[in-house]
């Protein structure tokens, strides 16, 4: 994230998890994202919550016996994460442009809205190598973006493809303050994958209906919310595999 984005949630830290408490991560990342990734390989060890916040995907994972780890690049969203998890899960401060090689994960996660902030040329190409260079051989990276239909819904309606976006927000609470982002094309989210040397396993669209998650095979930017990848670093000797064009 950029010193900016930063900033941002160092402000909203305080009031984040009430910000955000309509967010069910139990029912997003434990019931309908980790069956996906198990039915793409995943396998069950450790896991890295890049851009983690206040760990509020951290109980899903706990949960299912995940071994925890969690990094964020603001101090204050980590403190939050700390008060909540004490030793449970070990947090510490990086930024996700140039995140260091932490362990060798079986899953890294990067999600919501962790990536949309990477609004320089080069710097989301730079995270998705910093992310896979945190994969175990056969681990398994999940992340997600915003689609067109969300930045039209919270920033402008005349959002474009690649465009960079910005809100104040002054409804949670705390000091107004500026969120700034950068929609991603599925064009550009295949070459930085395949720049990171990792095989892409599955893109799907991701939207909210009825209080439920649905996640379809084929991206509709106008129908869905975000866009899923889900990635993977292949063992030594295995095919590449390719999804889509």
């Amino acid at each position: 994230m950029s010193i900016a984005a930063k900033a941002a949630y160092d402000t909203l830290a305080p009031a984040y998890d009430e910000y955000t408490r309509a967010n069910n991560y139990e029912l997003w990342l434990g019931e309908f994202l980790l069956p996906e990734l198990q039915g793409h390989g995943l396998k069950h060890g450790r896991v890295l919550d890049v851009g983690c916040g206040t760990g509020r995907a951290f109980e899903p994972l706990l949960r299912r016996g995940w071994e925890v780890v969690g990094c964020d690049v603001s101090p204050a969203m980590l403190d939050q994460a700390r008060a909540k998890f004490g030793n449970a899960v070990p947090v510490l401060e990086a930024d996700l442009r140039d995140l260091p090689v932490l362990g060798s994960f079986d899953l890294v996660l990067a999600l919501n809205d962790v990536l949309n902030y990477l609004t320089e040329d080069g710097e989301f190409e730079r995270a998705v190598r910093s992310l896979g260079a945190n994969l175990a051989p056969g681990g398994r990276l999940l992340f997600d973006v915003n689609t067109l239909r969300l930045f039209r819904a919270m920033y402008t309606p005349d959002a474009e493809v690649g465009g960079t976006y910005e809100t104040v927000l002054d409804d949670a609470g705390v000091a107004p303050h500026a969120h700034r982002q950068r929609h991603s094309s599925e064009r550009r989210l295949r070459a930085a994958i395949a720049d990171a040397g990792l095989d892409l396993l599955a893109m799907l669209g991701q939207r909210e209906v009825s209080d439920s998650i649905v996640l379809s095979e084929e991206v509709d930017e106008d129908r869905d919310d975000k866009i899923v990848c889900i990635a993977g670093r292949r063992k030594l000797g295995a095919p590449p595999l390719v999804v889509g064009a």
